[in-house]
């Protein structure tokens, strides 16, 4: 995403701008969970994936919903950051034989993925805001407490498995 491009003038630019590109990076997400929870090892780690695959397309609808209460259609533009992210993520080495080390890996991966949805999720609710769109930001903060209670769950998981 260009946040500085030619066609981004206001912050209503920006907010639509940044609310396609988290759209295309959930979907990006969506389509990736799949490969990590092939690659996880332990079952907490497992279940917790699959939960947030639940959630990511939960979250994808509310950014629809959210377009949707903008007057915009939802779409989304290519996000590099997250493509290489993911690229990262997923290209994690199951042929490592200690399979402590892949999901150690895999969580460190995953929490790069979740602090850049939660950069996305505050920024959109604090332009939401400023925008007057109250109601807006209300529908991304489900999105941003999902997105911390999954950050939160893959620490716990990754102090567990290191001890």
């Amino acid at each position: 995403m260009a946040f500085f491009s030619s066609d981004i003038k206001t912050i209503d630019d920006l907010f639509l701008t940044t609310l396609r590109d988290i759209h295309y990076a959930e979907k990006q997400i969506s389509e990736a969970l799949p490969h990590m929870i092939e690659k996880a090892k332990s079952r907490p780690l497992k279940r917790v994936l699959q939960a947030h695959l639940k959630e990511a397309r939960i979250q994808i609808k509310r950014i629809e919903q959210v377009f949707r209460m903008y007057g915009a259609k939802p779409r989304h533009i290519d996000c590099p950051a997250i493509d290489g992210i993911l690229e990262e993520a997923v290209d994690i080495g199951g042929a490592v034989p200690d399979k402590r080390v892949i999901d150690a890996a895999l969580i460190a991966a995953l929490q790069v993925v979740e602090h850049f949805e939660i950069a996305r999720y505050a920024t959109l609710i604090a332009w939401a805001k400023e925008l007057g769109r109250n109601d807006c930001a209300i529908v991304l903060q489900q999105n941003l407490a999902e997105e911390n209670a999954v950050d939160r769950k893959l620490g716990v998981i990754a102090a567990s498995e290191a001890r």
